[in-house]
């Protein structure tokens, strides 16, 4: 039986699907405050990934290559400069396109920077955020905690598996080299780690894979550690200790300095994806988007217009670690 297209039912709906983190604003300010952030975002990722699927697809090769490395409208080139760490190691001769590729990356991250990469562009995000999702609307609490630091190990073995075998060793698993392949090509076993990656974060341990296994992240987030764009808890003397921001966040360690400290509003970690979740999540609009340049963000309290509040700590802040 079809279900009549009511406001209550857009209603029911739209609660159905807001997870639990989000719940906060979407009820005091509507869905699409809560989501703000995050539609655009999946408008980013949506149109990066198509950016890739019209040329084999439809023959409009905006983009020629892959995540890894590529050429946008055959003038400029674009290349990770993970990839790039790991062809130095495997004794590769660099050549000029790739050059010039790595160092437009690194100029965009010195711009934009922390993890900006993982939050929107990467298509495996969709996948680990789906994961979250359904982890949080079946109850699963179960979580196996793993050492963020992992991930440099990950990072640092690839490395040295590159500068072994004279490869990208990488690419052999990279799950976001393998998704665009599955998409473009269809079945193939690079959906069995995409699966893998998917039943890791649902069933294991939350955030499991970008948050601690996944070294392209990991090397972001060393490149982009000190870029000028950084997510500011402006008015974090607002703060209702509601504990919102800490289980919407990804890597939730990297807020308690901006958000309970006395120094900087900006939040400074590499960890952090500028993702906006915490700004999204936020009802009384703690955060925003802000420049290291800027000292509005990053000076102390002089720039504070809302009421002081006691400072404690989140109870939802260790829960989300």
């Amino acid at each position: 039986m079809r279900m009549p297209f009511t406001r209550a039912n857009i209603h029911a709906f739209g609660e159905w699907i807001t997870s639990e983190p989000r719940s906060y604003a979407a009820t005091r300010r509507g869905w699409l405050f809560a989501h703000r952030i995050w539609l655009l975002r999946r408008l980013s990722q949506t149109l990066v990934l198509a950016l890739f699927l019209v040329g084999p697809w439809y023959g409009i090769w905006l983009a020629k290559g892959n995540f890894a490395s590529s050429e946008i409208l055959g003038v400029l080139p674009l290349a990770d400069p993970f990839i790039f760490a790991q062809s130095l190691f495997a004794l590769h001769k660099p050549i000029l396109l790739a050059v010039i590729g790595v160092a437009t990356i690194v100029a965009l991250y010195l711009l934009v920077g922390g993890r900006v990469y993982c939050s929107w562009v990467c298509p495996v995000n969709v996948v680990t955020d789906s994961a979250y999702w359904l982890r949080d609307k079946l109850g699963l609490t179960r979580d196996r905690k793993l050492d963020r630091r992992t991930r440099i190990w990950v990072l640092v073995g690839a490395l040295l598996a590159s500068f072994m075998t004279g490869t990208i060793a990488w690419e052999f698993l990279n799950p976001v080299s393998l998704l665009q392949r599955g998409i473009i090509f269809g079945i193939g076993a690079g959906w069995g780690i995409i699966a893998a990656v998917f039943m890791l974060d649902l069933f294991v341990t939350r955030r499991g894979w970008c948050s601690h296994l996944c070294p392209v992240g990991a090397f972001y987030g060393l490149i982009g550690a000190q870029s000028l764009v950084r997510v500011s808890a402006l008015q974090r003397t607002a703060c209702t200790d509601c504990g919102a921001c800490f289980k919407a966040c990804p890597e939730p360690h990297v807020i308690m300095p901006a958000l309970k400290g006395k120094g900087t509003h900006l939040i400074l970690s590499g960890d952090c994806t500028n993702c906006g979740a915490c700004i999204d999540s936020c009802y009384v609009d703690v955060f925003q988007y802000g420049s290291r340049l800027s000292p509005k963000h990053a000076a102390p309290e002089a720039y504070i217009n809302a009421p002081a509040t006691p400072s404690r700590m989140p109870a939802a802040a260790t829960a989300a670690e």
